[in-house]
């Protein structure tokens, strides 16, 4: 029986930046989620969950294999599962949901629970700035470029997606750092969020950076991090919302 705790948890990034640790912390993360079973009603996984992730008609990349068996047991018990596409497995159709009965989102999703408003977006793509990648993120959830990328044989397309992967900013295993309330453009976005609605908490992925700002004095704004440099996740008790660790550790 389910319980009545959501979780929130972003950027595995499983797959880089190389076998052996991308094992260790699929490991922890299957450890995480064995750790919260007995409590979770819900669980969202925020985006960049693979570094690379597509699902070819008669084939998906392989590995991996005991994060999606825990997540079957899970879903299975009765906790509901939730992915969110994020910049880097835009290309999730439908395998998580017709095996693990797991929904996928592609943009934001609003829920509300116990009252509270929540505000749930990978945040690939949202503020002002990075015109480029506005653009490319277009492209590349186009249908043409699906069916482009589809034509490719899943030994060289899934192998040059990987080669390219290792060349990104989450494989250097730098840690972020806060660049002020001006540069950080999912901030920015989240007050002209709110000013047109109210949310409680506007929960993101993709900055890298656990963050945890107070917008207002009913409103917040959380980053959720990443789990090669930090295990950082939210939890929802039904009334109140705190980013905590996992096993918390550095990569060296």
């Amino acid at each position: 029986m389910a319980g009545s705790k959501i979780y929130f948890a972003s950027d595995f990034h499983l797959g880089v930046p190389d076998q052996q640790s991308s094992r260790e912390r699929e490991g922890r993360i299957v450890r995480w989620l064995d750790s919260i079973k007995k409590d979770a009603a819900e669980i969202y996984l925020v985006g960049d969950i693979f570094d690379f992730w597509f699902e070819y008609s008669k084939a998906v990349p392989k590995g991996f294999i005991r994060f999606q068996g825990k997540l079957a047991e899970l879903t299975d018990s009765g906790v509901k599962i939730t992915f969110f596409r994020g910049n880097h497995d835009m290309w999730m159709f439908d395998y998580f949901t017709k095996e693990l009965g797991i929904g996928v989102v592609s943009n934001e999703l609003i829920i509300e629970r116990n009252g509270k408003r929540f505000y749930i977006h990978h945040g690939d793509g949202l503020g002002p700035g990075d015109l480029k990648y506005k653009f490319l993120k277009k492209f590349f959830r186009s249908r043409l470029c699906q069916w482009l990328f589809a034509r490719i044989h899943p030994n060289f397309g899934i192998g040059l997606a990987l080669a390219w992967s290792r060349d990104s900013r989450i494989s250097s295993r730098k840690k972020e750092e806060y660049r002020g309330e001006q540069q950080e453009w999912l901030v920015m976005h989240c007050r002209e969020v709110l000013k047109k609605e109210h949310f409680d908490y506007l929960i993101f992925g993709h900055r890298h950076l656990p963050l945890d700002i107070k917008l207002s004095e009913n409103s917040r704004y959380i980053n959720l991090g990443e789990w090669i440099n930090f295990s950082k996740y939210a939890e929802f008790d039904g009334n109140n919302l705190e980013l905590k660790s996992f096993e918390e550790r550095l990569s060296k």
